[in-house]
């Protein structure tokens, strides 16, 4: 009885410290982002800044297709099979290069049918690479880390990744013109530091082996992850190509401002997931409780809508906090406050589907909501773009999606044995 006392107590101080950890990252990073984004979002125009933001989508969706996926096999054998990081790292670089091309000539045709009028290809490309070649590789290196347990390293990387983006952004203001095309310059070379540091100093030293009998066991799952991590973020980012395509530049510099301010305060959600859905891939009759999947809704929904308030309440009483740029856009900010909500719980719904393994329907999940949401914003846009009141229908396109995500989601989550074990 005391042993079992023991290791229960034990196990919630170490998910308490775990998320401690976690958390201390995701403050830190906010902090850090919040500089950035002030430096960039007030020195680029409205029209430059919503073509960046435009841009910087492109290059996350784009990243999604990194090494076909090759990522989730890592991840999964960082969980539970270290002795094969080296084998499943070599997988990792050759799907990297070979999916280079694809993600290039995407990339082109993306250029040429909604920016070659707007900026230059090279800019363009700048800003899409740092994205998928350099940021992911950062981002590779922390998902190893978490999946090791070591998510103090990983808070530190993703810390130290974001500083050096907000010192990128110091020189780009004290340096350069202040112009787009010195932004792209700016911007893929402090990625690429970035990156450097994430791979020579954090990443674990492992001796690169050949297995592909091992890659060819795990295509599947490699390929099916990367085209819902894909459609998932293709759902995610289109708002702001969308809003580009047919609200203009200003507009679409507006939403990301806005936008942006959202994402910052999604930043400790994103922590709990993390530990939330490793405990599920360990046990996944976890999320079978109704009472569960309430109190983990109630809690996300809750912390999202408490960061929005808070944040919007700071702005009013200091308007020019962060900017005079963004000051524009804040008064705004309490009208979209249950976005952020909407937002988090449906990629909740999609890391959740990831943890139990129904990642095709995962992929099916983030295509239907991804048509969905085009539809809606290309109606609100087309209907409500000249007035201010689409940004208080946001709420009800987010809220939509919400609700579509939860129908979609539970029905497949429910057909799981209830002790099924995780199939690493």
């Amino acid at each position: 009885m005391l042993d079992h006392i023991r290791s229960t107590y034990l196990s919630n101080f170490d998910n308490i410290r775990s998320y401690a950890i976690l958390v201390s990252g995701s403050a830190g990073r906010l902090v850090i982002s919040l500089i950035y984004f002030i430096l960039v979002a007030n020195t680029l125009s409205f029209d430059e800044f919503g073509l960046f933001a435009a841009a910087s989508a492109t290059g996350i969706i784009l990243s999604r297709f990194f090494a076909f996926g090759f990522v989730s096999p890592l991840y999964r054998i960082a969980t539970a099979k270290k002795r094969l990081l080296g084998v499943y790292t070599s997988g990792l670089i050759a799907g990297a290069i070979l999916s280079m091309p694809i993600i290039a000539v995407v990339a082109i045709i993306i250029y040429y049918l909604m920016f070659a009028h707007q900026m230059l290809m090279i800019t363009f490309l700048f800003i899409v690479f740092a994205e998928v070649i350099f940021w992911r590789t950062l981002e590779v290196a922390v998902i190893l880390l978490n999946g090791l347990y070591k998510f103090g390293h990983a808070s530190i990387l993703v810390i130290i990744g974001t500083l050096v983006k907000m010192l990128t952004s110091a020189l780009f203001v004290w340096l350069s013109m202040g112009d787009l095309q010195d932004w792209g310059i700016y911007y893929i070379c402090g990625n690429a530091a970035s990156a450097a540091i994430a791979v020579l100093f954090y990443y674990p030293k492992v001796r690169l082996r050949w297995r592909v009998s091992l890659y060819y066991a795990r295509w599947i799952d490699s390929l099916s992850v990367a085209a819902a991590e894909l459609t998932y973020y293709t759902q995610n980012e289109v708002d702001k190509l969308l809003v580009l395509a047919m609200g203009g530049p200003k507009i679409a510099g507006i939403y990301a401002i806005l936008m942006r301010l959202i994402d910052l305060t999604a930043l400790p959600v994103r922590s709990m997931l993390t530990l939330l859905i490793q405990k599920i891939m360990q046990r996944k009759s976890i999320i079978q409780s109704l009472k569960n999947r309430l109190i983990f809704e109630a809690a996300i929904g809750g912390i999202s809508l408490a960061g929005i308030i808070a944040m919007a309440l700071i702005l009013s009483i200091f308007p020019n906090l962060l900017g005079d740029n963004v000051a524009e856009v804040t008064p705004i900010l309490i009208f979209v406050a249950l976005v952020p909500c909407f937002r988090n719980l449906a990629e909740y719904h999609s890391e959740l589907l990831y943890g139990v393994n129904r990642t095709v329907i995962r992929t099916r999940n983030a295509l239907l909501l991804g048509i969905l949401k085009t539809g809606l914003l290309a109606l609100l846009l087309h209907y409500f773009a000249t007035s201010d009141i689409w940004l208080t229908l946001l709420n009800g396109v987010f809220g939509i999606l919400y609700i579509a995500s939860l129908f979609l989601s539970y029905p497949a989550i429910d057909k799981i044995a209830p002790l099924q074990k995780s199939n690493v």
